[in-house]
């Protein structure tokens, strides 16, 4: 029997209510209250720790990431953020003289936008790629994911136009007709399928590394999509997980966002493969779970493949991508309502999130979201479409984050007046929406509190424009807490258990470095916690 007792803190209970104190016993918090009260109530066995006045929060818990796809960045060329195609290049070049082992079958990197390119906003294509090496295939991700550039190794052994794999749209091609080296929608999946994956060995290394990082930022949970997208092999994926919780090696609680290659593929692992058995697979109060099927609509605004209603400015006939048909995604959440399964669904656009909804509703239960089927991200929106969202019960996975970058975009993309009912963080929750946030991470970094800041402020990272980007919006500290706790917990169907400091939720709990609820709203981005505890285990201490 392990007993902690936290003490000397401020200790947030809920909107209003703050405590001091907080006794932990085998994982499980079991008193709230003030110094005096707890510490007349530990005995002798209990570790006493004085948390010196410090403010202490839930566990964080992000929504939506991709925890393996963050990892594998972390070991690749590093090309987020590139200002320039020349850039990138030169940082591929460096990268593969410094790893030559690695890339002698390939590469493979994510990270870059060209509206981040300071000469011009041209995306690359395979003669770009081709300056990198011609000796081997490399594919280079969007920061999206929804768009790949590949250079004409890759491209000639895809053999894309006689590829039966290949529709006319999973590719781009030159003013003569020819593949150019991009891939969109479901060609980028086939396009990195050409570049051998991580070992096991590398990946287990991986995983334990990225959960250090993210329990050095305050999340204790994270439920991330990696199966059938960074992991296209399900069971190695599945049993590789198994492998590092059985261990006792995991040091965060990690949900399962899954994909499926196709509805046949779905329905087998619903009647054989790990959801046929998950009671016994994922024992009660495990730190591994097993969730939602993950679905995706649409692609991104920056790629210009967000699904829009009325297209984009001055581009009225580009709709967008819709990546999964409307009879399909019916299929998938019928079949997942048979098997009491939860649906998460990429929605950028305004249309995408209108048809995945229409999808839902024919897959309530009496008429209600029993499963709480949900909208990832969420952007771009109408008030008609924010009140359904809210009338409905559907819930919403977002990344305000996201505005540090798009505030740039959105008005020349969809117009001023769907901008201002767009990313409304504020409104969702005000109209009784659950709204919990993530970072779909390495979209962004999962480090929660730039997030946060973003949420409070709206302002971007340099912290512009003065006033935040259309300030309605705007969310105060303690609902974007919330957000990252309690209304994430409630996304797992664990609200009663998980995401707040009460007597008998898990201990799972951040000790910051500064009061976030009194703190300058400027200054929370830069907020980091000096301690991390999951059921009870601290897992990192500064």
């Amino acid at each position: 029997m392990s007993k902690t007792l936290l003490y000397n803190a401020k200790v947030y209970v809920e909107r209003g209510h703050f405590e001091e104190a907080v006794l932990v016993e085998d994982g499980i918090i079991r008193a709230v209250g003030g110094n005096k009260e707890l510490l007349a109530a530990a005995d002798a066995e209990t570790e006493k720790r004085d948390c010196e006045g410090r403010t202490l929060i839930p566990g964080l818990n992000d929504s939506h990431m991709h925890f393996m796809q963050f990892g594998e960045t972390r070991n690749q060329a590093m090309i987020e953020g590139v200002t320039s195609i020349d850039e990138m290049i030169r940082i591929c070049r460096e990268f593969a003289e410094a790893h030559p082992g690695h890339v002698k079958s390939g590469m493979h990197a994510i990270g870059w936008n060209q509206d981040l390119f300071t000469d011009g906003d041209r995306m690359p294509d395979r003669h770009d790629l081709d300056r990198i090496s011609t000796d081997y295939p490399i594919v280079l991700e969007r920061v999206c994911g929804h768009i790949v550039s590949v250079n004409t190794t890759l491209l000639n052994m895809l053999h894309v136009k006689e590829n039966p794999e290949f529709k006319k749209e999973d590719f781009g091609v030159d003013e003569n007709g020819e593949p150019n080296g991009l891939f969109y929608g479901n060609g980028t999946n086939l396009a990195k399928k050409v570049v051998p994956d991580f070992s096991l060995e590398e990946r287990h290394r991986i995983i334990l590394e990225t959960m250090d990082y993210c329990v050095s930022h305050g999340l204790t949970s994270v439920q991330s999509n990696d199966v059938g997208t960074t992991f296209m092999d399900g069971p190695v994926a599945f049993d590789l997980f198994h492998k590092i919780y059985n261990s006792g090696e995991g040091k965060l609680r990690y949900r399962h966002q899954v994909c499926f290659n196709d509805l046949n593929e779905f329905r087998d692992y619903l009647e054989n493969g790990e959801y046929a058995h998950r009671e016994e697979l994922y024992p009660k109060d495990s730190w591994l779970t097993l969730g939602p099927l993950k679905l995706f609509k649409d692609g991104s605004l920056g790629a210009r493949t967000a699904l829009m209603t009325n297209g984009y400015v001055g581009a009225p006939d580009n709709h967008g991508l819709e990546w999964i048909a409307s009879d399909d995604m019916d299929e998938y959440c019928r079949l997942a309502g048979e098997h009491n399964l939860q649906v998460v669904t990429h929605c950028i656009g305004d249309e995408a999130v209108k048809r995945a909804i229409d999808s839902y509703e024919k897959a309530f239960v009496d008429g209600k979201n029993a499963l709480r089927h949900t909208v990832i991200h969420c952007q771009v929106t109408s008030e008609e479409l924010l009140d359904r969202i809210a009338d409905e019960g559907i819930l919403v996975f977002a990344q305000p984050i996201f505005l540090d970058y798009d505030m740039r975009i959105l008005e020349e993309l969809v117009g001023k007046e769907l901008a201002a009912t767009s990313y409304a963080w504020g409104s969702l929750p005000r109209k009784g929406a659950h709204v919990a946030y993530g970072t779909d991470c390495p979209v962004e970094d999962c480090n929660p509190f730039p997030n946060i800041y973003m949420a409070v402020t709206r302002k971007n990272l340099n912290g512009e424009p003065a006033g935040g980007f259309y300030p309605d919006e705007c969310v105060d500290v303690e609902t974007a807490v919330d957000a990252y706790t309690v209304e994430s917990a409630y996304g797992e169907f664990m609200e009663d258990i998980k995401g707040r400091i009460k007597e008998g939720y898990y201990a799972d709990m951040v000790l910051l470095d500064s009061d976030i609820f009194t703190v300058d709203p400027d200054r929370i981005k830069d907020i980091l916690p000096v301690m991390t505890m999951v059921g009870g285990r601290i897992v990192f201490e500064k």
